[in-house]
């Protein structure tokens, strides 16, 4: 009756939402990261423990959902605009990642003894990371729409489009004995592949706006469509022999340009982290514990390099390319683990005659440690970057030209210094502006800044947070520092980079309760704002003071 009632794919799933709910509950006390507590239910589920995850079709098709919507709500919020202003950094740090670090993958699987046959297929592995784990830990980060968040996206996608590509390689080498069968396998993926892109832009440009615009009458249908038309985009990535990811990325930039993908992103994001959470269940129960002991002492070698070697790379070309050191260590950091696509290619693999478990279990290893561990480096990149700040100098060029725009003029004169380019920050700069206001607005969302200029506002990039462009601002002159950020970890990094630039102006910053708006102003904000609580007063004492007046 027990095995019976395990069978059930209805209790399965409640037991692993159950249990999921609990570990993550104890994650967030013990401030960890979830995306951890997830993984070790998996391992604790899989057959190295418990061993009740044993329908995993269900499961998988819960994940590979999850993934596809993923994939399109980053597609949403990349529109064509965005992909041509990082599409240069994306991909040459995307290609130039895949290069370098196959190369000395390469070298150090020989100098460990492997056949190289068995290197090139670690040294590949090695080469690519998740583009679902990263894009989880940006958007809970909010930081997707930074620089250094669209420029990580950007080259991970870089990273699926290779991956993919080797894979089919691989899988027309196994199948076909002769140059001219692989040839032929080359030039029909290019042929569907442009053919796909094609397709989407015709969608894009004639078809798709017309609908969405019908559709949008309906709120219910409209996300109906918009989870029909990521799964239908991931369908025809696999059918036309690319990857799910591919197909629901751009069937998500298909309808980026248009004026609902703010509505139909917000209203996925819940359906989208419930999905994940099938993902990384199925990663932790995927990992077999039991064949990866043996290859402790090699999975810790090849774990470094990838923890270390993978960012230096990406810092070492977006340095070349004239970024910051702070924003090349940012998204190199989001390089600092292996793909479940790794796991995928090592299998494949072995399917085909090419590797042995053993290798398969290093890889894995690799992966388990790698996701784990850079996990905590990227929820916790800003303080890391205040420690190796100084020791980072040689990945920046004396002008890093690609952010010039950031090098303020010390003495220039402003009434007000605006932080924050939301929907609550734009209306706080248009107030301003219609007052007669000398106001210098900044924002770390590359889309925003471009906008705002055309709206005839002055607006620079930059990152609060970053004690380094604190120091840029034109701080001697400012009347008022304001910030409509309502994230106090950062407002409290800008207090303490103005306290360092020995600003002696007034300070206005933003916040979400009351709590916060204390701390502040015993930390000496000379206003603190609560957007939604001060405009709910507001409003209040207009209508209290229409019907005095009545009266």
């Amino acid at each position: 009756m027990h095995g019976v009632m395990f069978d059930s794919v209805f209790v399965q799933i409640g037991v692993i939402v159950g249990l999921a709910a609990a570990a993550g509950g104890a994650a967030q006390l013990l401030r960890q990261p979830l995306i951890v507590a997830f993984i070790a239910v998996g391992i604790l589920l899989g057959p190295s423990a418990i061993g009740m995850v044993s329908l995993r079709s269900e499961i998988e098709l819960f994940a590979r959902l999850g993934i596809a919507l993923l994939l399109f709500v980053v597609g949403l919020k990349l529109d064509v605009h965005i992909i041509r202003t990082v599409g240069p950094v994306a991909l040459a740090s995307g290609l130039g990642q895949v290069f370098f670090t196959s190369v000395v993958g390469y070298l150090i699987a020989l100098l460990l003894g492997m056949s190289q046959v068995t290197a090139i297929y670690v040294a590949v592995a090695l080469t690519f990371s998740s583009t679902i784990i990263i894009v989880k830990l940006l958007s809970d980060k909010r930081e997707v729409d930074s620089l250094h968040g669209r420029i990580a996206v950007g080259f991970l996608i870089v990273q699926d489009i290779v991956v993919v590509l080797v894979m089919i390689g691989l899988t027309a080498f196994g199948q076909a004995g002769d140059d001219v069968s692989m040839s032929r396998e080359a030039l029909k993926i290019l042929l569907k592949g442009g053919a796909f892109l094609l397709t989407v832009a015709l969608l894009m440009h004639y078809v798709l706006p017309r609908l969405l615009h019908r559709l949008a009458r309906s709120s219910e249908l409209l996300m109906l469509f918009a989870i029909a038309w990521a799964v239908l985009g991931a369908v025809a990535g696999e059918v036309l022999g690319f990857s799910k990811e591919v197909g629901a990325f751009l069937a998500g930039v298909s309808i980026a340009s248009t004026p609902y993908r703010e509505q139909v992103a917000a209203r996925l994001v819940s359906l989208r982290d419930f999905l994940l959470l099938f993902f990384f269940i199925e990663l932790g129960a995927s990992l077999n514990l039991g064949t990866l002991g043996a290859q402790l002492g090699a999975s810790v070698i090849f774990s470094l390099f990838v923890l270390v070697g993978n960012p230096l790379i990406v810092m070492g070309i977006m340095g070349y390319m004239g970024y910051r050191k702070r924003t090349g260590f940012l998204a190199g950091l989001t390089v600092a683990q292996i793909s479940e696509f790794s796991l995928i290619l090592a299998s494949l693999g072995l399917s085909l005659g090419h590797l042995q478990q053993e290798t398969l279990g290093l890889i894995t290893l690799v992966g388990l440690i790698t996701i784990s561990v850079s996990t905590y480096m990227i929820l916790y990149s800003h303080p890391l970057y205040e420690r190796l700040a100084p020791w980072l100098s040689i990945f920046e060029r004396k002008v890093p030209h690609r952010e010039l725009d950031s090098q303020l003029n010390p003495s220039a004169r402003v009434d007000a210094l605006l932080i924050g380019l939301g929907r609550y920050g734009a209306a706080l700069a248009a107030n301003l502006r219609e007052r007669g206001c000398r106001m210098l607005a900044v924002d770390f969302d590359p889309t925003a800044v471009q906008r705002h200029v055309r709206d005839g506002y002055m607006v620079h990039y930059g990152d609060a947070e970053d004690p380094e462009f604190v120091a840029t601002l034109p701080l001697t002159e400012t009347r008022w520092v304001v910030s409509t950020i309502r994230d106090s970890g950062i407002n409290n990094s800008l207090l303490h980079g103005l306290r360092q630039q020995g600003y002696r102006g007034k300070v206005a910053v933003a916040c979400s309760s009351p709590r916060d708006a204390i701390r502040f102003e015993q930390a000496g904000v000379d206003l603190v704002l609560i957007p939604y609580s001060d405009a709910a007063k507001e409003a209040a004492d207009l209508i209290l003071a229409d019907a005095e007046s009545e009266e």
